[in-house]
């Protein structure tokens, strides 16, 4: 049964069309909270949640989107900010609008989610606001150099935010999940020049493809959502959680204490880089 103290809080999830988003904007309904859930193209899908239009790279569109939940609801207890996009190809063959695109949704997209929200937490001096970062955001993955780029940036972004907003009781964490068993195997775009490619392409098809094995034989989502709804009801909750499969989650603590040469020996092992 939902605990008292979760009814009427007020949550906003963005990407909540399937996946992670989903799965966590569900399991929060069941839990007793008011979600609203955002997708660029909401389908016409039967939730247990209001589904919202928005573009979190569209500012304008976030401040629509904030201010009809404030208009309905009056305040805005938790917010997700969960909405991101994958882009595979090698670095050489990556344009600089593509790299711009990935930043603009998996980072530039949290920043005007949290510009919008922030004056309102301020005000009633209390909220949460979690980033979904990644492992790939901690170590950086072959062939999606873009993706690892802006996690690791909104590692730092998330850093500062904490410390930023800690004064007016606004609690600022990170959940960074492993691979786990969503559509975003499926959604993950190549660079337009991979297509033509001839150095790299063979290589980088077999680093993704590991990937996405390890991402559709991951757990379910379920277990990122357990940990959103235990971060929300933590009075001071960490900076970061990781999330995901032993292995993965292993490698970011061995991070801080093998040297770099061993981590990219197993990261070249592992994917198969070498030739």
């Amino acid at each position: 049964m939902p605990k008292e103290s979760d009814r009427g809080r007020v949550v906003l999830i963005t990407g909540a069309s399937s996946g992670i988003g989903l799965s966590c904007a569900s399991r929060l309904v069941a839990e007793g909270y008011r979600v609203y859930g955002t997708s660029r193209k909401p389908q016409s899908q039967t939730l247990p949640f209001t589904m919202l239009t928005m573009d979190v790279t569209d500012e304008q569109s976030v401040v629509r989107g904030i201010d009809a939940i404030l208009d309905r609801e009056g305040h805005l207890d938790v917010v997700v900010n969960n909405a991101g996009a994958g882009l595979a190809g090698a670095i050489e063959n990556t344009s600089l609008d593509e790299a711009k695109a990935q930043f603009d949704v998996n980072f530039f997209g949290t920043l005007n989610v949290c510009r919008a929200v922030l004056p309102g937490m301020r005000r009633q001096g209390s909220g949460y606001i979690v980033n979904v970062g990644s492992i790939g955001g901690l170590i950086a993955i072959p062939y999606q150099a873009m993706y690892s780029a802006s996690k690791f940036a909104l590692e730092g972004f998330t850093e500062a935010l904490r410390l930023e907003a800690r004064q007016w009781n606004i609690k600022v964490t990170l959940i960074e999940p492993g691979d786990h068993k969503t559509a975003f195997t499926q959604n993950r775009k190549w660079t337009a020049a991979s297509s033509q490619d001839t150095l790299y392409r063979s290589i980088a098809e077999i680093a993704i493809n590991r990937m996405a094995q390890d991402e559709q034989n991951g757990p379910d989502p379920a277990r990122v959502a357990a940990l959103l709804h235990r971060v929300v009801t933590m009075p001071n909750p960490r900076l970061r959680y990781t999330v995901g499969p032993g292995m993965q989650r292993a490698a970011t603590w061995l991070k801080r204490f093998l040297p770099n040469s061993l981590l990219e020996y197993g990261i070249r092992r592992y994917y198969r880089l070498d030739r």
